[in-house]
């Protein structure tokens, strides 16, 4: 797809700062829409059941393996569908931020989540472990909102391919092991609506990522619609340009990290209202995957 000398501008100002701090995604010609064969939600009876006083977690729609058995990658909702569009959020922090979250960088965002609560706006956030371990309160409170459902992020944020965008990047051999250890961030914090979907750091993968992943079972999601939030400083922009680029059924990815996207909660408060009123539909990412399942 045709990308904007602004948005070429903006990820080559991105790889330079990348290194040190949260990602803006690739470009959304790196994921692939909806493959026909999608799997309808699990029904696996040794699916843990709520403790008393707590929702059963939800079981969410899935994609079939991509051919040759590949994890299959979801970026938007198929085309002729409903005027329905999801945001969604990366909560980024690398494995190695500690220290400056410690020295009060702040890679949390609790007004956006309070906005998404007060608009009544469901969303999926793509969680690293490292946030999750970082801010478990938060982390838990999220998980615990049926409006949102919590993605999995990796638990480092390092690429899982490379270059991208000047990630550190994991071994190949640890690739299940960042991820399975994200889960048990969650898991740690007591998210209760962590679904069966993986955002790559970055957006970037290619087959070999995919094969190497295929056994958790999990659907790679991808967007069809960059925010250009990471590191913006002009609210407006981003709103304009989330708006330009929405079509029925797209996938928006945003980010949930005040330190390297501090203006994305302005952005939002423009954003929702006027979708609304263009007559779209929010929904969660688990939405749009069952859209594609039923077709």
């Amino acid at each position: 797809m045709t990308i904007s000398v602004r948005k070429l501008l903006a990820i080559a100002v991105l790889g330079a700062a990348l290194a040190g701090c949260s990602s803006d995604p690739a470009p959304a010609g790196h994921g692939a829409k909806a493959a026909p064969g999608a799997s309808k939600p699990s029904t696996d009876p040794s699916a843990p059941s709520a403790s008393p006083g707590q929702r059963a977690p939800q079981q969410a729609p899935t994609l079939a393996p991509a051919p040759g058995g590949l994890t299959p990658v979801f970026s938007r909702a198929p085309e002729g569908g409903q005027k329905v569009v999801a945001l969604t959020f990366d909560a980024d922090m690398t494995a190695d931020q500690g220290p400056r979250a410690a020295s009060g960088e702040r890679f949390d965002n609790p007004a956006l989540i309070a906005d998404l609560q007060r608009l009544k706006v469901p969303a999926t956030v793509f969680m690293t472990g490292r946030w999750a371990d970082e801010y478990p309160a938060e982390a838990r409170a999220i998980g615990a909102d049926p409006n949102f459902e919590v993605g999995n992020h990796s638990y480092s944020h390092y690429a899982f391919k490379s270059p991208c965008y000047g990630l550190p990047v994991v071994g190949r051999d640890q690739m299940r092991t960042d991820v399975e250890r994200a889960t048990a961030s969650f898991d740690k914090a007591g998210v209760r609506n962590a679904v069966p979907y993986f955002r790559f750091p970055g957006g970037c993968f290619d087959d070999e990522v995919l094969r190497a992943l295929a056994p958790l079972k999990m659907t790679a999601v991808q967007w069809d619609v960059v925010s250009g939030d990471a590191f913006a400083h002009n609210a407006d922009a981003v709103a304009e340009q989330v708006l330009a680029g929405v079509k029925p059924g797209s996938l928006v990815v945003m980010h949930c990290t005040r330190s390297a996207a501090p203006v994305t909660d302005q952005a939002v408060q423009r954003i929702v209202p006027e979708l609304r009123r263009r007559g779209y539909r929010f929904v969660k990412v688990s939405e749009l995957i069952g859209s594609a399942v039923k077709r």
